[in-house]
């Protein structure tokens, strides 16, 4: 495995020329590269050595990249691993409604690659979304995304705790209204937990609370924002807020 220092990328392509025009282009700029040359082979080594990120070529033979995009979002041991689908025809809608990243065409900008895999590899801030809803977790996913954060998602509170076990976020977007495990009592559990007490939570949440409620959070969340009337800016700058404040830049 690739030393802390150098993030570990695995690019998929069944080309052997572009297999080596990555492997030496990002080697160049500190980056650590798997190569595979098949569908299968990408999956068998995505699943071994958790890449922090992971170019996949569209068009290959026997498997190709939308087999192999659909198959890593499928099981929960790749689900999380950014993709970046590289083509030589525009299809991004395809691609993200497949949970791609990032959506590349051939040839390559070297610079746009670059600037896609730092956002994914230089720490960016994890963000735990969770939401009951799919279509309403792809759009905050896709939201946080587009501004440089890694997101993990579950679909309730008792799933948030498994994936809070797992790994811990540097904040947390959370609907209230959810079956299993609601909102309210997810943040029960969250600050009985010294370890987990001072994650930064901002509510999402499409409901209209009653006092009773609002007490009910009782000061434990950082922000309640209402679905639907608050803009996509007002939420990236509230949490880009929580960040700094619980996260300060170093000096």
């Amino acid at each position: 495995e690739a030393p802390p220092s150098r993030p570990l990328i695995l690019a998929i392509d069944d080309d052997p020329a572009v297999r080596e025009i990555v492997q030496r282009f990002l080697s160049k700029q500190g980056f650590a590269v798997l190569l595979a040359a098949s569908g299968r082979d990408g999956l068998k080594l995505a699943r071994q050595c958790r890449p922090q990120a992971i170019l996949l070529d569209v068009m290959m033979p026997e498997m190709d990249g939308w087999q192999v995009l659909s198959t890593l979002k499928a099981d929960p041991e790749t689900a999380e691993i950014p993709v970046i689908m590289l083509s030589m025809v525009a299809e991004r809608n395809q691609a993200f409604r497949l949970g791609a990243h990032e959506y590349l065409v051939k040839p390559l900008e070297r610079s746009q690659l670059l600037q896609t895999l730092g956002k994914i590899t230089t720490g960016a801030a994890t963000l735990l979304v969770v939401e009951d809803d799919a279509s309403s977790r792809e759009l905050v996913c896709r939201l946080l995304h587009e501004a440089g954060y890694r997101t993990r998602t579950a679909a309730n509170g008792l799933a948030a705790l498994e994936s809070l076990a797992q790994e811990v976020p540097d904040a947390i977007l959370l609907d209230l209204t959810m079956p299993e495990m609601d909102g309210f009592q997810f943040m029960e559990h969250l600050r009985q937990e010294p370890s987990l007490s001072h994650i930064p939570v901002i509510v999402l949440t499409a409901a209209e609370l009653t006092a009773a409620e609002r007490a009910r959070l009782n000061g434990s969340v950082s922000h309640i924002l209402q679905k639907g009337v608050t803009d996509s800016a007002t939420i990236l700058s509230m949490l880009g807020r929580e960040l700094e404040r619980y996260f300060p830049p170093p000096a």
